[in-house]
């Protein structure tokens, strides 16, 4: 069965900040993240309390999704971070029916025939934009919880494998460079 994600989630769009020295708030933008949609370094608070407003404050299980521009990714927003809120870079979907888990929806959202359809549907020329409209619109095969966690904990499971195979390549090339740099004396 397939749900409209209007029907399983409120989106609704990121805020327009201008970041500060320091604050209380994360502001989170596109450049915090990497391709995958994991993020970069260290955060730190940049937007002051008073200005946000509680209904923009992301809440753990969100899924932040870029909207804005060609790097087009999902996340889930983890509830041990910093109190933050999302950019206009990004929608926010706010899972209200527990019939999907968040990071079954942000896989979902990241698969190439998922993000190929939403840039397709894309506004704007100069900077492409994936609206609110089509996010909501956008169907998402509900399947059972169980089937749910298997993908995530596979996906999960694949994305430590990549971490994985780049750090035995970084050791073997930091040998490779010992043994040169040895021989060269």
């Amino acid at each position: 069965m397939k749900k409209s994600i209007a029907h399983i989630a409120r989106v609704q769009t990121g805020v327009f900040a201008k970041p500060l020295e320091t604050g209380e708030v994360v502001y989170l933008q596109a450049r915090h993240f990497d391709e995958h949609g994991s993020l970069i370094g260290q955060l730190y608070p940049d937007l002051s309390a008073s200005e946000v407003s509680d209904k923009h404050l992301l809440n753990g299980g969100d899924v932040l999704f870029a909207a804005k521009g060609i790097k087009n990714f999902a996340t889930v927003h983890e509830s041990h971070n910093l109190p933050a809120v999302a950019s206009t870079s990004f929608l926010v979907l706010r899972i209200n029916q527990q019939v999907v888990l968040p990071e079954y929806l942000a896989w979902f959202l990241n698969l190439d025939e998922t993000l190929t359809h939403l840039r397709a549907k894309a506004k704007g020329t100069s900077i492409p934009s994936i609206t609110k409209a089509d996010m909501m619109a956008l169907e998402i095969p509900v399947i059972p919880m169980e089937r749910q966690q298997l993908i995530v904990h596979l996906q999960h499971l694949g994305r430590r494998e990549v971490q994985l195979r780049m750090a035995i390549l970084q050791k073997r090339q930091q040998w490779i460079n010992q043994q040169i740099t040895h021989n060269l004396r």
